[in-house]
């Protein structure tokens, strides 16, 4: 078979010693990327067919249950494996053990950019909600302008399967909480933290633990913008800027100018667009980019993100199956003030849909799906109708016919699960893909 193209080779890692662990995505890109710089590499994943994907391609295939830990210098560990909370992979045991430090896929990119284009602009992007609509909406409107960008991390690509840093080049990385704690040269020209709610406690053991990591992407950058939106950022802003005056945040003004921008704007439809948007005009003033205003206007949107699929009658589908928290659903729920008929469902997160009850009343029904029915069905009990549907076409048969014969002039059919997807589905974009062909199949479908 044809091998994929390796778009950096990491030079800084020749001559080294490196064990990768779990062989996703970001691994493959990792590995293929460490043996192209000539370092010496030790892959292994848990699962056979993610191994197999590695021995497809011609990468070292080690076991590390068995592998002597005292001839690796670096354990690069996929950011879905845990490194801390609820316990330590066992990797992570043995790297500690043999006195390995353990890095990410991020952290061998910021190696690399030291080294080969210490100038090259990387603005990094985090936050609890609005991290990948952000990052797309600043990448689209950088485009637009001509300039050489690269977007990936968290969104779209491995950070590795990127071109390498260059002078005139900027790349737009998404990055998550599990990412930043593996990247400990973390120093982007531009560093952006959005919001922080709670999530992931399960992997980092405390709201205090997890804004301590998020923290750090506007610690050493540059330039920073911060969102003032919740109590920790607030702090964070007021620590950056009793060092760094020149810090930017996101006023109230800011938003009011922005939402007058965008207004029309299908694809940043909502307040969190808006905020979105906010911290997109920022990043783009502190990069001297012109025309923004122009350039947001054809944003064609985020897929899985408030994703416009068409219509079915006079019913608005809308695909949010990137809304895994219940913070983010509530993102999806204010965007309408009414007769929204509304799946949810899946593996519930932490206090599941409780904290959305102030949002019932723009609500018709609910159709539930998945693991969470029983518990989501206890939180509705006499304050809205609900179906158990189990399924996504169940669900969406369901809430179309209900809209159908609503008496609303646009009815709003809402997948926001408020879950993650693994109950039923690989991830949220194969649950997201799954939607839109069930939508786009049924008859009187239009975009």
């Amino acid at each position: 078979m044809t091998k994929p193209l390796v778009a950096i080779s990491l030079s800084h890692a020749r001559g080294r010693s490196y064990a990768v662990f779990g062989l996703a995505r970001s691994g493959i890109a990792t590995a293929r990327a460490l043996v192209a710089g000539g370092a010496q590499v030790s892959c292994w994943d848990d699962g056979a067919a993610s191994r197999e994907v590695a021995a497809n391609e011609g990468l070292p295939l080690v076991d590390l249950t068995t592998a002597d830990w005292s001839e690796f210098q670096s354990l690069v560990l996929a950011p879905g494996v845990p490194l801390t909370h609820p316990v330590p992979h066992w990797t992570v045991e043995k790297a500690k053990a043999a006195g390995v430090e353990i890095i990410g896929d991020i952290e061998l990119f910021f190696r690399e950019r030291a080294i080969v284009c210490p100038e090259a602009t990387v603005v990094a992007i985090t936050g609890t909600n609005g991290k990948s609509t952000t990052t797309a909406l600043i990448t689209h409107i950088l485009r637009e302008a001509g300039r050489d960008v690269a977007m990936g991390g968290n969104i779209g690509v491995g950070v590795l399967a990127l071109p390498p840093p260059a002078k005139d080049r900027i790349h737009l990385l998404e990055l998550s909480s599990f990412q930043i704690d593996l990247t400990p040269m973390l120093n982007p020209s531009v560093g952006v933290l959005l919001n922080i709610t709670p999530d992931h406690l399960d992997r980092h053991g405390s709201m205090e633990n997890y804004a301590a990591i998020k923290a750090r992407i506007v610690e050493t950058s540059n330039a920073a913008v911060i969102g003032t939106s919740d109590g920790y950022c607030r702090a964070i802003l007021a620590r950056r800027e009793a060092a760094h005056p020149d810090t930017s945040d996101i006023t109230d003004d800011s938003r009011a100018q922005t939402a007058e921008h965008i207004r029309g704007v299908p694809s940043l439809r909502g307040a969190h667009n808006v905020e979105n948007a906010a911290f997109a005009f920022e990043v783009c003033r502190i990069l001297q980019i012109e025309n923004v205003r122009t350039a947001m206007k054809t944003f064609p949107g985020l897929a899985h993100r408030m994703e416009q699929i068409g219509r079915v009658g006079r019913a608005l589908v809308i695909n949010d199956s990137k809304a895994t928290n219940a913070d983010s659903t509530e993102k999806a729920l204010a965007s309408f003030p009414q007769d929204i008929f509304w799946i949810a469902g899946g593996v519930q997160k932490e206090g599941g849909i409780a904290p959305l009850s102030p949002y019932f009343d723009r609500v018709s029904k609910v159709y539930l799906v998945g693991t969470s029915s029983p518990e989501f069905a206890a939180t509705l009990d006499g304050k809205l109708p609900y179906e158990d549907c189990q399924t996504l076409g169940a669900a969406i048969a369901a809430a179309v016919r209900d809209a159908a014969a609503s008496s609303a002039a646009e009815p709003v059919v809402l997948l926001s699960p408020a879950c993650a997807s693994y109950d039923q589905y690989k991830s949220f974009e194969h649950r997201g893909d799954h939607f839109r062909a069930l939508v786009q199949a049924l008859p009187g479908f239009s975009k």
